[in-house]
């Protein structure tokens, strides 16, 4: 019999760690914490009393894009993409925002002139806390406060607790910014939350192809010898477009290359279950999507360009006014553009997904709910998820991570 509250996303691998199930319980018997490197609820038997409402607004067991479809029939589309007024490439006009920020630094600006212009009193972020390796989310009110939540953030990031924040406000408007669950996830709860619905203007998504456990993290500082407690600054992606993990310690400072540290050593090893039957890299529920964009020319860059898409006429507007106030620099582009730009972890996205659901429903496990046909499977796409799991076991177990760095000897 299915459990009707989140064990049954628990049991089935289906959580992707976003939080939101423990804000929204009537009865406060969820509990988000943070095991075997994953963010997962834990659940109060004795208290719950299975109304579900944590089942509603779950990203997880999956999602009907045409219900929460933010965009109009008006809209070009996209099969990739999905529907949109605007496609995009540009960055930050505040050289060490470009900078310093991951890919042209555009999510970070773009909320400083929302913030500075009043169209917005805050945006909900990922910073990390005084440990310099915790993330966790806050409102964002100030532009110093932006900014300390600058640049990628590969390790689960949750959001229990702000979006009560929020929906207690009485006054304010507000964005969120979050992965493509996230924005799932916050679509569902603003569709059954009418005070969260009336603070949230806006929802940003930030491409991804999936997501990190902290095991990830905790690999690369044993991998270059950095101690937790030395830690003074961290940065997955730091100093231009694709950036350098970056790490002040102590007694040393640590400079790798992006594609020196994550395509070897990050890769699969460390990769939650529930992102390998994930169908929507772009985010498509949300108003505006920002990532990077890995293709001549953009790709000589050395400072930062970022790609975006907007979907709605709103946001189309407040772009092309920060534009026309001096705050960023923005160009067209077209949809074929875009999708060469993620080619890599676009394009078999669908098929993989639905290759790891197979192989689930073959476990005897329930699988994400799609409203639509996903791209049918190779076996070539087969062997790469069997391949993906078993690098996934060595991520999940420490003892194994010498087998790791043999893998990435001289990374």
């Amino acid at each position: 019999m299915k459990n009707n509250n989140v064990k049954f996303t628990i049991q089935n691998q289906m959580c992707t760690g976003c939080g939101i199930c423990e804000d929204v319980c009537p009865k406060h018997c969820i509990t988000i914490k943070r095991m075997n490197g994953e963010h997962r609820p834990v659940l109060d038997d004795v208290v719950c009393n299975k109304c579900g409402k944590c089942l509603r607004v779950c990203p997880g067991v999956g999602i009907e894009f045409q219900q929460y479809q933010v965009a109009s029939e008006s809209v070009k589309k996209d099969k990739f993409i999905g529907k949109y007024v605007g496609l995009h490439t540009g960055y930050a006009l505040d050289e060490d925002i470009r900078y310093h920020s991951a890919s042209g630094g555009m999510v970070s600006q773009f909320l400083i002139y929302l913030l500075e212009k009043r169209v917005i009193d805050g945006a909900v972020v990922t910073g990390y806390k005084e440990d310099h390796i915790t993330p966790y989310t806050y409102i964002a009110c100030s532009r110093e406060e932006i900014i300390k939540a600058r640049s990628s953030k590969y390790c689960p990031v949750a959001f229990n607790k702000v979006g009560n924040k929020i929906a207690t406000l009485t006054e304010g408007k507000y964005v969120i910014v979050g992965t493509p669950c996230h924005i799932q996830g916050f679509r569902k709860r603003m569709s059954i939350d009418r005070k969260l619905r009336e603070r949230i203007i806006g929802l940003f998504a930030i491409y991804c192809s999936s997501g990190r456990t902290f095991n990830g993290q905790d690999f690369l500082f044993q991998h270059y010898g950095v101690k937790k407690n030395d830690i003074q600054y961290f940065a997955f992606r730091d100093h231009g477009c694709m950036g350098y993990l970056t790490i002040n310690a102590a007694e040393k400072n640590i400079s790798i290359p992006f594609n020196q540290y994550y395509g070897s050593m990050l890769r699969s090893f460390f990769k939650l279950h529930r992102c390998l039957t994930c169908i929507d890299h772009y985010g498509e529920l949300a108003d505006v999507c920002f990532g990077d964009i890995h293709i001549h020319p953009y790709d000589k860059d050395k400072i930062g360009t970022s790609s975006w898409i907007t979907r709605t006429d709103f946001w189309e507007e407040q772009f092309r006014n920060a534009v026309r106030d001096g705050y960023i620099m923005m160009d067209d582009i077209d949809a074929e553009t875009m999708n060469r730009g993620q080619a890599t972890m676009l394009y078999p996205k669908s098929r993989r997904a639905h290759a790891v659901m197979n192989m689930d429903r073959m476990l005897g496990r329930a699988v994400p709910q799609y409203d639509r046909m996903l791209a049918q499977p190779s076996i070539k796409d087969y062997m790469s998820e069997i391949i993906c799991h078993c690098q996934r076991f060595l991520g999940r177990h420490r003892g194994l991570w010498w087998i790791i760095e043999l893998i990435s000897k001289g990374k």
